[in-house]
This record gives structure tokens, sequence and C-alpha cells, in this order.
């Protein structure tokens, strides 16, 4: 009873916490075909492509750490996120060029059943880099985050736990206050570690009495008992008035079409109420960030015609944080699929992004089967 009452009460002030919060503002992008919109320039390199075996890839994240640029990836025999899914990385010195991939994390088992691992980032500090990779069960329960360090991004530390129950969507970012925070689909941990190893402390729209972990599976309930749609996937960025907005894909029948907002003034410790957004969504993963002009992006694809076509990958760009409108194709070209699998599909899958010496890094997964990294010279626009 006391327990139904407490959860009734979180609801309650779930609902009127709105009033915490200034209205959000108008977050929209004016993107709606392929026709018309500019090329960019790029050049591209494929960093797997599977042969016979570990036919699906998918999660991946990119870096530039020391002298060499570093790819992570999710990495699995046949189906998404399945038993046996482990965590792979790749390395270069020139972009074109790519080491054979390397094991960082095998699965372990679980009632003699194989977990699953997913890729969830990397992020680097004063001459370390940390590879976070996140951890469940066949039936998507017992949710950890793991992470490893090295100082030459080829030799690496045994698994460090975050003490965290989350597969998260990005890695993390610092924000300008030096917090660092972790983008999953509704929970959002922080820290004031500048190293991003300790001091996890978990945030989220929900109140805490909706959710055990977040992962794949885990997003669908809390909606429900709050009448929201299925949320999942952020990525965030803080405009000058140090407020992070936190943008949502939302999945679902019915509910396909625009990304989600939610907010934060606090430097994370809490977030508003999401509310639907005018940005267009392909129902897909996205990354926003900033430039050293000022100006927002965002990489995604906002073409709602195709649905879960996942084509073309565009990059809108925001000197406000608030009207994406000049919009760019960075790639449209078709991959072709070697080997059907479960949920294989979408031509540019999961951008995550990095700047570098003057250009943006974008590195994609083909269909959930091989991960290709583009580039570009940010003096194009």
């Amino acid at each position: 009873m006391r327990k139904s009452l407490k959860l009734i009460l979180s609801i309650a002030l779930f609902l009127s916490c709105d009033c915490l919060f200034a209205q959000a503002p108008s977050i929209r992008n004016n993107y709606q075909t392929e026709a018309g919109v500019p090329h960019l320039k790029i050049e591209r390199s494929m960093i797997y492509s599977p042969d016979k075996e570990w036919l699906y890839n998918h999660h991946p994240s990119i870096i530039h750490f020391k002298d060499r640029f570093i790819a992570i990836w999710s990495n699995g025999l046949i189906d998404e996120d399945s038993p046996g899914q482990r965590v792979v990385y790749a390395t270069s010195t020139d972009f074109v060029h790519w080491s054979k991939p390397e094991v960082l994390a095998s699965p372990g088992k679980f009632k003699d059943t194989l977990t699953v691992l997913t890729a969830a980032g990397l992020y680097q500090y004063k001459g370390t880099l940390v590879a976070y990779y996140g951890e469940y069960t066949k039936h998507r329960q017992n949710t950890h985050l793991w992470a490893k360090t090295s100082t030459d991004g080829i030799h690496w530390s045994s698994a460090i736990d975050m003490h965290v129950p989350l597969i998260p969507n990005h890695g993390p970012e610092a924000t300008q206050s030096g917090r660092l925070i972790i983008s999953g689909n509704f929970m959002f941990p922080y820290t004031d570690d500048p190293k991003g190893i300790s001091g996890w402390k978990i945030s989220s729209f929900y109140p805490n009495s909706l959710y055990t972990q977040d992962n794949s599976a885990a997003f669908y309930a809390p909606a429900t008992k709050l009448g929201l749609p299925p949320l999942c996937e952020g990525s965030f960025f803080e405009t000058d008035d140090h407020i992070l907005h936190m943008l949502l894909r939302v999945t679902g029948k019915g509910w396909k079409g625009h990304l989600w907002l939610t907010e934060s003034k606090d430097k994370g410790q809490s977030w508003s109420r999401p509310v639907e957004t005018a940005f267009s969504d392909n129902d897909s993963k996205f990354h926003f960030g900033r430039l050293s002009n000022k100006r927002f992006y965002y990489v995604g694809i906002p073409d709602t015609l195709h649905h879960y076509a996942r084509n073309p990958l565009v990059l809108s760009l925001s000197q406000n944080g608030e009207t994406f409108d000049k919009n760019y194709i960075i790639a449209d070209e078709p991959y072709h699929l070697k080997k059907e699998g479960l949920w294989k599909g979408g031509q540019y899958g999961y951008p995550h992004t990095i700047v570098y010496n003057g250009y943006m890094y974008v590195i994609i997964s083909r269909q959930k089967e091989a991960i290709e990294i583009l580039k570009f010279s940010l003096n194009q626009f």
C-alpha cells in the first residue's frame, strides 16, 4: 500500500513539474525532401565489412586519440542484440587504412546462456582513453554499464563497473561546467569526475519509482504509465544560457515523425516532461553537437517519406539552437546487404560524430552489417 501511494505521488509530481521549466523553445528543422539540398564533398572509408561470420555490426562510435582514430562497435553473429554479441574496435592513423577488428570485451554467461554486449562510446581525459559498453541477459535484464581504460588504444584494463543499470545511446559528453553526461533512452547519468570513471548519479525525466534499468526494452513501460510515446536514444546540446536540450527519438505505432525534447536547467540533475518538437525524424538515432564557430549541428535522417530507410544522411545547422535551417546531404549511396538477419536494415544507421582538424567525421553502420566512416571539410559551409 505504501509503495503504491509513493508511486501515485511520484506520478503526480511528474505531471505537475512543468512549472519548474519555462516553455520549451520551438526546436525545429525545415528539411522536407532531398530535392534541391546540396551535397557535401566527402571522403569515405569502409572500416569493416564482414565475409561469412560476425555479420551484425552496429552502435558505432569514433574518437581521435593521440596519433590515431579509434572506432568501437557492437559485433554479433547474425541477429541484432542476441546472446554472444561482443564489442570490438579498430584503429587507423590515416582514416583510409584500418586495422583488423580486435575484441574489446566478450560476453559472460548467465544460466548457461551468453549475455549481450553493446558498444557505448568513447571518452578521453589527459592521455587516458575510456571505452564504455553495456551488458544485459538474453531477456534484457540485469543491465550493467562497464568501462575499460587504455593509454595507447591497444592495451586495455580489466572491466570497471560504472554502477549504472544503463545501455547508453552516446558515451559521455562534457557540458560547459565540465560535468559529463551520458545520453541514454530516458536515463541520463552525470558525474563531476573528469576521468569519467566514478561518481555517476542517475537522472531522468521519469520518477525513479517507474524504472530499475534503461535498455532497448525498458523504455516502453514507464512511457505507457505516463501517457507518453516510447521515447529513446537521446542526444543533447547546450546553449549559452546553460540549458541542456536533450532530443529523443520516438518509436512505436502512431507516434513517428518528429523528435521529442526534454530540458535541464540544473546541469542535468533533473529534466522536464518531454514535449514533441517540429524537428522531423525517420525513426532513427542521431547526434547533435556544436562547432567552434558556435553553430549547432545535427547529423541524422530527417526524411519522413521513407520510414526506416535511413537515407539520406543529412547535416543540419542552426545559428541559435532553435531553427535548423541549413541542410546538406552527407551521403545517400546504397549499401547492398550480404546476409539477412533480425532487424538488419537502414542505409545510414546510428551516426556518431567528432570534429577534428577542420573536418567532421561521421561513423555509421550500413544496414547493421558494415561499419563505414565519412569525413568532410567544415569550410564547405
